[in-house]
């Protein structure tokens, strides 16, 4: 719009006061047509002046030689008088922007006034003399511009062309010409040529000619335009307006808003109602090329910003948003990229092109795509994307898609983007619910402004996160996209400040949802898009994979092999795990995570609302997943396995365990599943902490849902799966089925075993691994919940405690524990390494005393070297609990199981007979083999193990259970200080056999007469007594054998024989075994010869017993001879009657 002229779509100048140049000629005696004419008399006298009042006489009279001024007008000159200063009353144009200029309600001119300056103006915008002052003031610039050279004479049409080229003038008098008539036009909306015939009808419709009814101010029709101008932002903001500003109309108000988009002052409306708050802020501000806009924009939210001001900046800003040229400095500094990049389709104002969305879009995809925008063009986006995100109500799609949002949720949050960031947390789910349509506003206006490039585009974020960033990003520079990234791997630290965290949380939901608002991953990784799944540019959208599928696509192909090919870039794979280790902080961040699995973190997580425990809950429930929840949570749990750096907040609680033990794995790009299993090796190092140890814990727990969440196994035995255990998916089943392939095709000296051998390596690694806490083994501890309540409640679980606590009550388990821990045990002492608590508690022993031993003879080892000197007490006395453990059934020691296999069934089978399955036979098998090694019935080998198990036994009464179990009442009452000592060496067994004569229990009896019976068969059975006469067997006994009596049997030979003295010690015990067997003999009669013959060797009347013995058989032979004599010589009698 222009006077009298053709609308132009050029970028207008400054407009700054003619004042010199126009006062310098008012007396000259052929004055030129501005003030002769339009600047010298009242020119046009009698036309038609608008609303139809008539001028005053002297208005309409010729003017002297001396030129006519409106300061000497009567209807003005008090105005003038008390409103202008006195230098500027000479020159008609200074005076008419003093008066036109007065809005104060005290100072307002008077209507006649206000009348004859309408006039003059509405002459000089009309004049056509107007033309000859611009053809001579203007010839060169004329002559530069060939539109305007192009301009037919005489029409009225070269001032239009100049006003619309004004901002390419660079001729001082030109421009100073062409900037006043520009102040004067847009004084009244009716000066401005074209706008009255293009609004009429809109400015009736709206009811915007009477805005101010009742008063005759001329002046306040710029108000008019205001109006129109709300008119059409209000239709941009309403589904079904009805009101509709017309095409022509919305043309003319834009191209208005355009031409006074460098000065301030020309935008009448918005220069009253911030005249004051420019002097408060914007004092030292200079007007032209939108400075003094753009200064009050800036201060739009302060306080003190008047509230009529700030609704004019807002409707001008939403003219902005509508018409990017409507803004003046950004219009110029990015015209030459607009062209460049195409983003300047030149079309209607309205059109696609013009609106602010789309520049900002187009030139940030340029951007993006690493072209080169100009910095004073990349200033003024930045500028403009900050506006957006401050103030709501500049983006219509928000007023339309929101505002039921707005009004339940946020309202009174106008200020400083903080409307926006509670629609945010609202979509986060924190405050209720937000409609789709509103999600995708806010989505679209997060994409248009970009904020990922630039925190500082996000004033809510930034003012929040200051004291962050000057901490903890204090080594990143300002506005670099890596400060977002900075404050997600602070998120949940000590540096991190609760607003800041709700911020930064409510703008990566929207990040996380597009993958193009990552600026740094979006440069890394636009090629592999494009090449891997078919991506178009920044700004365009694809229907076959939507934005937020890309990071989807991209993290599939981060972890691939190069067997599967088609991996990503190392630049781009680090921004995925990048990516990866931010979002799984929160479960909100993982938008397909979010979407799949909405309806089951409602069922089950609804009550986890602290840091990272929604994932956690949807992990340990994943059996009770809907199939599509539980294929995500699957895939992800399947990655963290690969790189458990993925898990940030369990890095971040791992960092000491790291630095110590794990820093060489953790240096590794590719972590391959060692760092998780680095941190279970050393998951019980006095540095690892609390949450650390949970986590580590969580982690093993979730494997067991399954294989494929152990990468390490995953990788090693896949192929032996599908292979051996096809269909079994949890890790402990494919665990058990591998393991017992491994176990029978060792049994079987298999020539080639079906798992490979690096399975089987990696198989080793999940069973030890397994041990460590009973969760780790489903069976065991679904069938031990309740004992583990019961009995264990306070026990930690690491560490195979809770293992260790059910083994010591083992008696008091309900039945299906029971059982499951007599299987456990029977495996661990199959293979003791498998013993968690054992390996544990003895590493170091193992380490002095068995480094070469195979696994399976560990604890064999490990007994062999318990009673050393150097033996750790602790160790020691964890070999004894395994000893006992062992002795309460046969099944449970390996060693006697396979040496002693066909003398069990021989002499046992009674009692193999009322066994039952995984129960304890407490002892009595090996009571049996005990007894049989008395009469020396036992094989060599079996006999071998027996000796040793009565050996350790007979040092230890725990070791025998049996007699533990009959004798309990009589160790507490009779031998209950020997039962206290700290260490056991047969004074319990030797107090029992002392007191026999005490003992009134008869299985107790039994027990007692049993372990004197085993005596007599070795002396090294009776530790008491080997000890006392260790001494006297040297001397001698020395060249017998030990085993089978040979040696008690001297020592009894010598203890008869006179000749030969013995230690006193010796002699009162082996004459204390002759008392306890002679009162044994009594009250246990022999079960056989053997037996009988034992106990005559060794009575005390051996030798009157033997001589009884033989005198009777020497008796019986003699009457054998008798009786075989008569009977021969009858015999022959009756042969000789026959004959």
């Amino acid at each position: 719009m222009a006077p009298c002229g053709r609308v132009r779509s050029r970028c207008p100048g400054p407009a700054l006061l003619l004042l010199l140049a126009l006062a310098a000629r008012p007396a000259a005696p052929s004055p030129p047509a501005a003030l002769s004419g339009p600047g010298g008399a009242p020119p046009g006298a009698g036309q038609p002046v608008g609303p139809g009042a008539a001028a005053p006489r002297s208005a309409r009279g010729g003017g002297s030689g001396s030129g006519w001024k409106l300061s000497e007008e009567a209807v003005c000159r008090e105005d003038v008088v008390r409103l202008c200063s006195k230098h500027s009353w000479a020159n008609n144009l200074a005076v008419l922007e003093c008066l036109q200029d007065v809005r104060e309600p005290d100072n307002e001119i008077s209507s006649d006034c206000n009348h004859l300056l309408w006039n003059y103006k509405l002459n000089l915008t009309t004049d056509p003399k107007f033309e000859s002052v611009a053809r001579e003031v203007c010839k060169s610039t004329i002559a530069e511009i060939k539109e305007c050279a192009d301009e037919p004479v005489g029409k009225g049409f070269l001032v239009s062309c100049l006003v619309d080229h004004r901002g390419n003038i660079t001729e001082y008098q030109c421009h100073q010409y062409i900037t006043k008539m520009t102040a004067i036009i847009f004084s009244d909306y009716r000066l401005i040529c074209g706008f009255m015939d293009d609004c009429k009808a809109d400015i009736n419709l709206l009811k915007c000619g009477s805005i101010r009814p009742g008063e005759k101010d001329a002046h306040s029709q710029g108000e008019v335009v205001a109006c129109l101008e709300k008119g059409l932002v209000k239709e941009a903001e309403e589904t079904d307006s009805r009101i509709q500003v017309s095409d022509q109309c919305k043309k003319a108000i834009l191209r208005v808003a355009e031409l006074s988009s460098d000065d301030f002052h020309l935008d009448r409306h918005l220069y009253f109602a911030c005249r004051d708050d420019r002097e408060r802020f914007c004092e030292n501000t200079q007007a032209g090329e939108g400075r003094v806009y753009k200064c009050l924009f800036n201060h739009k939210f302060e306080e003190s910003m008047s509230e009529k001001c700030r609704d004019a900046l807002t409707t001008r800003q939403k003219l902005i948003a509508q018409d990017y040229k409507v803004s003046y400095s950004l219009a110029k500094s990015c015209k030459s990229d607009l062209k460049k990049y195409r983003c300047n389709v030149e079309n209607l104002p309205r059109s696609r092109e013009a609106r602010l969305s789309y520049l900002l879009m187009c030139l940030e995809s340029a951007v993006h795509r690493g072209r080169q925008v100009s910095s004073e063009c990349q200033g003024e986006m930045l500028d403009y994307r900050r506006m957006l995100m401050e103030d709501f109500s500049l983006s219509p799609e928000i007023i339309l898609s929101c505002r039921g949002e707005i009004e339940h949720h946020c309202s009174g949050l106008h200020r400083k983007g903080r409307t926006l960031h509670c629609l945010m947390k609202v979509v986060r789910g924190e405050k209720g619910n937000l409609g789709l349509s509103c999600q995708q506003a806010l989505q679209t206006l997060i994409q248009e402004t970009d904020p990922g490039a630039d925190y500082r585009i996000d004033r809510a974020l930034n003012e929040a996160c200051e004291s962050v960033i000057q901490t903890a990003c204090k080594h990143i520079r300002s506005g670099d996209p890596m400060i977002l990234s900075c404050l997600m791997e602070h998120l949940y630290t000590e540096k991190m400040v609760e607003d800041c965290e709700h911020r930064l949380l409510e703008l990566q939901y929207f990040i996380s949802r597009d993958w193009k608002l990552d600026t740094v991953l979006y440069r890394k990784c636009q090629g592999d898009a494009s090449r891997l799944c078919h991506t178009h540019g920044w700004n365009e959208t694809s229907e076959v994979i939507p934005a937020g599928a890309v990071f989807s696509c991209l993290y599939r192909h981060a972890y691939r092999t190069e067997e599967q090919g088609r991996r990503l870039s190392r630049e781009c794979r680090a921004e995925v795990q990048r990516i990866l280790h931010q979002r799984a902080m929160d479960v909100k961040l993982d938008p397909t995570l979010q979407n799949k699995c909405m309806i089951d973190l409602g069922k089950w997580c609804s009550e986890k609302t602290e840091t990272g425990q929604e994932l956690e809950c949807l992990q340990d429930h994943l059996d009770d997943l809907v199939s599509n929840c539980r294929d995500v949570v699957g895939n992800l749990t399947e990655l963290e396995s690969e790189d458990i750096q993925i898990e940030a907040l369990l890095m971040r609680a791992c960092e000491p365990i790291i630095q110590t033990f794990c820093h060489e794995v953790a240096d590794n790009q590719i972590d391959s599943g060692d760092l998780m299993e680095c941190l279970i090796q050393n998951k019980h190092q006095k540095e690892m902490n609390e949450k650390c140890a949970i986590g580590v814990t969580h982690f093993q727990l979730v494997q067991m849902k399954d294989f494929r969440f152990s990468y390490k196994f995953k990788m090693a035995c896949k192929e032996d799966v599908l292979k051996l255990c096809p269909n079994i998916k949890k890790k402990v089943d494919v665990v058990i089925c591998l393991s017992t392939t491994v176990r029978n095709d060792t049994l079987q000296d298999a020539k080639e075993h079906r798992v490979s051998l690096k399975c089987r390596k990696q198989l080793r690694v999940e069973e030890l691994e397994m041990t460590e806490d009973i969760r780790l083994e489903p069976e065991l501890y679904e069938a031990c919940k309740s004992d583990i309540k019961n009995y264990c409640q306070n026990v930690p679980y690491g560490n195979a405690q809770i293992i260790e606590c059910l083994k010591e009550i083992k008696k008091q388990l309900s039945t299906r524990c029971h059982q499951k821990v007599f299987k456990l045990q029977e495996t661990e002492m199959m293979d003791p390494e498998l013993d968690y608590t054992l390996m544990r508690v003895c590493k170091q022993m193992i380490k002095r005393f068995c480094p070469e031993a195979d696994s399976k003879n560990m604890l064999q080892c490990l007994k062999q070297n318990k009673n050393s000197e150097v033996m750790d007490p602790k160790c020691k006395q964890m070999i004894t609990k395994r000893q006992i453990t062992q002795n309460t059934d046969y099944r449970l020691n390996p060693v006697l199981r396979k040496a002693c296999k066909a003398d069990i069934p021989k002499f046992c089978q009674n009692i193999l007979n009322r066994a039952k399955d995984d129960t304890e036979l407490e002892g009595q098998v090996i009571s049996c083999l005990k007894l049989k090694y008395a009469d020396q019935r036992l094989s060599p080998d079996c006999e071998d193990q027996i000796r040793v198990i009565i050996q350790e036994s007979a040092l230890d009464y725990r070791l025998d259970p049996q007699l533990q179990m009959h004798c309990s009442d009589e160790i507490s009452s009779l031998c209950a200080e020997e039962a206290a000592a700290q260490e056991q060496t047969g004074q319990v067994e030797e107090c029992l056999k002392v007191n026999l004569l005490k003992i009134k229990t008869e299985m107790c009896k039994k027990e007692v007469l049993n372990m004197l019976k085993e005596s007599k068969a070795d002396i090294f059975v009776d530790p008491v007594l080997h000890t006392a006469c260790a001494l006297d067997i040297k001397h001698h006994c020395a060249a017998i054998p030990p085993g089978r009596g040979r040696q008690m049997s001297c020592l009894m030979e010598a203890l008869e024989d006179k000749r030969v003295r013995l230690q006193p010690e010796c002699k009162k015990r082996l004459n204390d075994r002759i008392e306890m067997w002679s009162y044994a003999a009594k009250v246990a009669p022999a079960e056989g010869f053997s037996d009988l013959a034992m106990q005559v060797m060794t009575s005390p009347s051996k030798n009157y017993i033997l001589s009884v013995i033989t005198v009777g058989i020497c008796v019986l032979f003699l009457i054998g001879l008798m009786c075989g004599r008569i009977t021969k010589r009858v015999t022959r009698e009756l042969k000789d009657s026959y004959n």
